[in-house]
């Protein structure tokens, strides 16, 4: 019997699995990095032990280090969560020989699947159809995918529509997998441009239904539903039953996930993989199915027998992933302290959070926030509701990719079940709150507000009241694309006046404004050093992140011409210029890894190259200069 369970795992999975063993009487241990030590699922736990450093290299991924930590803490079992250790079949095999309860399938089972390769040839035997591409692929092969053999989550994985790039994609693939898996094996196969990602979830060889995970990016998933729509029930039940063979094949024991591509075009689907674990989307099926996911792992690994079959699934669950990553700069991950991050919670909604308001992102590890999931008795109702909560949660401090969500899950083509997993990159996203002037305007007041407030004197005067009126007052305020709004303003007797704008009510924290007879309240949050405030506007509009610009700027922070910044903080991994050779625009001048993400940084301009101040291996700031390129004068 499982009494203390060690989570070799972090964040959203360690607090997700941790309550669980609350109900179930279980006690908790958590392990954590040095990056990791103030976040909520390390206060969670009832015992927890540091694995010294922060890179996963270090931590997370070190077997000797959780192991002595599962020793030290009395614990008598183990759970891996997902990615890390989780298809690790070494590292099952080391927590068995310990002594310890794995929970988790047989390692030998993780082993049959943990190669793709080896997991298609299986599947094949078993006559579960799979996707190959010919050993010597043509013009008439593209387009293909480039795969990591031994992990997902859409590292090392790099689509491929010309063969000139081929032997190019296959080495940035092996290095990406190389150092998010510590394998860079890869193979190829045909790309599907527009097919649908549909999964099954088992326990043991028992289906608990399907999912569609389609709407990706970077071949990541984003948006997740149960059950997967528009599906003939001849096609989903020829699914399960590939799904089942699939688990029967490798005697499969514990939650696992077997993943196909679906064609909708000729309702045919091939084995795309197997997860040996609990997936990242598993709250979908709990809440239309009615289980506990997490606790028929427990059972399965104490012993018990097979899970019990569901019923029908009741209603529709969609969740999302929210990302501290900037869908407008091709999704970069962002860093930083989230300053404030609250969801609603309402009847209907689940939130799995690994961050709280206060927690320090960093660059470390995978960019996921949190989950947020709906449950209603359709689809629809589903995807309205969970828009609604995302609309309303304040979340600053870093970039997001929440307005990106409550986009996708308002558009008419996601409402239609027009899903496949070019979804994305067929979308121009709405910009929201970024296009509201209005939020501009509250920011700009707020600001004149708080100025009112700090004066010692002449408190009844109104904010930037003048005698003889001469001209308006100026506030320039920089969007997080670089633009800059500046809004004009009066401060008069009888309160504000904003060229286009009737101001209903000015304060520190909330501005009511009003346009066309439309009346909008905004909540304003302001932090930093006064004159570079950041002001942070929330409203039924959406959310704006807005830095005030200074009135004089210090020569010292100025950059040369031509400077390449670094996008994010990361390590530079590859550098692929000299200081002093010709480059052409486009170019890749290095390469930045972040968040287990390999990021080109190129040439904006045809040139030479003055300045390289950094080497492979070093560690740089956000904005911190990479190269300098020297335009070509014409």
């Amino acid at each position: 019997m499982i009494t203390r369970l060690l989570v070799a795992n972090r964040a959203e999975i360690a607090s997700r699995v941790f309550r669980t063993c609350r109900d179930l009487g279980i006690e908790t241990v958590a392990v954590h990095s040095d990056a990791d030590a103030d976040l909520p699922y390390v206060r969670e736990a009832d015992l927890a032990v540091r694995l010294p450093g922060s890179t996963p290299a270090e931590t997370y991924l070190r077997v000797d280090l959780v192991l002595d930590a599962a020793r030290r803490a009395g614990a008598n079992a183990v759970h891996p969560g997902y990615g890390f250790l989780s298809e690790n079949a070494a590292f099952a095999r080391a927590v068995v020989d310990a002594g310890l309860t794995w929970v988790g399938p047989a390692p030998a089972s993780i082993e049959a699947m943990g190669s793709k390769i080896r997991a298609k040839e299986i599947m094949r035997e078993a006559g579960v159809p799979v996707l190959e591409a010919p050993e010597h692929p043509t013009e008439a092969d593209l387009p293909l995918l480039v795969k990591a053999s031994a992990g997902g989550g859409g590292r090392g994985m790099r689509v491929v529509r010309t063969l000139d790039d081929l032997d190019a994609e296959v080495a940035r693939a092996r290095a990406e997998a190389e150092s998010a898996f510590g394998d860079g094996t890869v193979f190829v196969e045909p790309y599907v441009e527009r097919g649908r990602h549909v999964e099954v979830q088992l326990v043991g060889s028992v289906v608990f239904g399907d999912r569609d995970c389609s709407v990706q990016r970077r071949h990541q998933k984003v948006v997740e539903e149960a059950p997967a729509p528009g599906l003939r029930d001849e096609v989903r039940s020829a699914v399960h039953d590939a799904a089942r063979k699939a688990a029967e094949a490798i005697d499969y024991r514990g939650a696992g996930t077997v993943e196909f591509l679906y064609d909708p075009a000729t309702e045919r689907f091939w084995f795309l993989e197997m997860n040996t674990r609990l997936q990242v989307e598993h709250p979908v099926t709990e809440l239309v199915h009615g289980v506990d996911l997490v606790a028929l792992q427990l059972a399965s690994a104490e012993g018990g027998g097979a899970a019990d079959r569901p019923g029908p699934p009741q209603g529709h669950a969609i969740e999302v992933r929210l990302y501290a990553e900037d869908p407008a700069a091709d999704y970069q991950p962002q860093s930083g302290v989230l300053t404030t991050f609250e969801v609603p919670r309402v009847p209907g909604i689940r939130v799995d959070a690994g961050f709280g308001s206060g927690s320090e992102v960093t660059t470390h590890y995978d960019a996921m926030l949190a989950k947020v999931v709906a449950h209603a008795p359709s689809r629809e109702e589903a995807a309205r509701k969970l828009a609604g909560v995302l609309s309303r949660a304040r979340i600053h401090g870093v970039v997001t990719n929440r307005d990106l969500l409550v986009d996708v899950l308002r558009s008419p083509e996601f409402l239609a079940g027009d899903l496949s997993t070019a979804f994305l990159g067929d979308r121009t996203p709405d910009r929201g709150a970024a296009e509201d002037p209005g939020a501009a305007v509250a920011a700009a007041l707020a600001l004149a507000e708080r100025a009112g407030a700090a004066r010692t004197v002449q408190r009844g005067i109104p904010v930037a009241w003048r005698n003889v009126v001469s001209q308006p007052q100026r506030t320039g305020l920089e969007h997080r694309d670089g633009t800059v709004t500046t809004v004009e303003w009066l401060g008069t007797r009888d309160g504000y006046v904003v060229d286009g704008h009737g101001v209903v009510a000015a304060g520190c924290e909330r501005v009511t404004l009003e346009r066309d007879g439309v009346r909008t309240t905004y909540d304003v949050l302001v932090g930093g050093p006064h004159g570079r405030e950041v002001v942070d506007v929330d409203s039924p509009r959406g959310h704006a992140r807005l830095a005030r610009v200074p009135r004089f700027v210090d020569p010292a922070e100025q950059v040369a011409s031509g400077s390449l910044l670094a996008p994010m903080p990361g390590t530079v991994v590859r550098v692929a210029v000299e200081q002093g050779q010709q480059v052409e625009a486009g170019q890749p001048v290095l390469v930045l890894e972040a968040m287990k993400m390999q990021h080109t940084v190129a040439a904006p301009t045809a040139g030479t190259v003055t300045e390289l101040p950094v080497t492979t291996g070093q560690q740089v700031a956000a904005g911190e200069v990479l190269a300098v390129v020297e335009e070509e004068q014409s």
